[in-house]
């Protein structure tokens, strides 16, 4: 049976991802902060949260995120720059998923092939980036984007099936969005589904890459 960890599994397309990977007969191994105290800005919780785990996972997901943090949303303007705000972002959007790979490279087989997906942005894409603002979300998931890709290079070392990549969802009708839609959503059920199908159809040649929920590739 096919095996999948969901990291942020209480979030809108976390709990998507989990009931739909559950609906299709497969293994789901479904963490989060709210059930089980995993917080990704915790390198020690991350340490703690995965150690208790048995691999291999076919999947690992990280579907963790946010626009904002300790009450600063997504800045418009240069003057709204907060130090704090900043670090936040990354910690979350970045690091943390870093990290969850960092102690998660243990859980994959290196025998077969296997997944480990971020949530990304396309608004973290610099080449896409025509409208400015939102300067930490932004910068936090190139951030993401990078350390992914890096990551990818080193895991294929000793995993010469994995595939690391960063996905964009597209704009999800989740909480997470609800005060920053300016485009069509979709639902997290719909989201989850795209995403899936995604990564059933990469292969070792994509590790490293950055895919809407389309499969399209995502300029840097």
């Amino acid at each position: 049976m096919t095996r999948t960890l969901v990291v942020g599994a209480s979030g809108g397309i976390g709990r998507a991802l989990v009931q739909n990977l559950r609906n299709r007969g497969e293994g789901v191994m479904a963490l989060s902060r709210g059930v089980d105290g995993l917080d990704v800005t915790n390198e020690q919780s991350i340490i703690d949260g995965l150690g208790r785990l048995d691999g291999p996972f076919d999947r690992i997901i990280v579907a963790t995120g946010s626009l904002s943090s300790g009450g600063h949303g997504p800045e418009k303007t240069l003057k709204s720059l907060d130090p704090v705000a900043i670090a936040a972002q990354f910690a979350l959007n970045a690091t943390g998923p870093a990290l969850v790979l960092k102690h998660a490279l243990r859980l994959m087989p290196r025998d077969r092939r296997s997944v480990f997906a971020v949530l990304s942005a396309r608004v973290g894409s610099i080449g896409d980036n025509r409208l400015g603002g939102w300067y930490s979300y932004r910068a936090s998931k190139a951030a993401l984007n990078q350390l992914i890709h890096t990551a990818a290079i080193e895991v294929a070392r000793s995993h010469r099936q994995a595939i690391c990549v960063a996905l964009h969802p597209g704009t999800v009708a989740t909480a997470f969005t609800e005060n920053y839609r300016n485009h069509e959503t979709v639902p997290a059920a719909q989201a989850a589904a795209n995403l899936l199908g995604v990564m059933d159809g990469l292969s070792a040649a994509d590790t490293g890459g950055f895919f809407d929920w389309a499969g399209n590739l995502v300029e840097w």
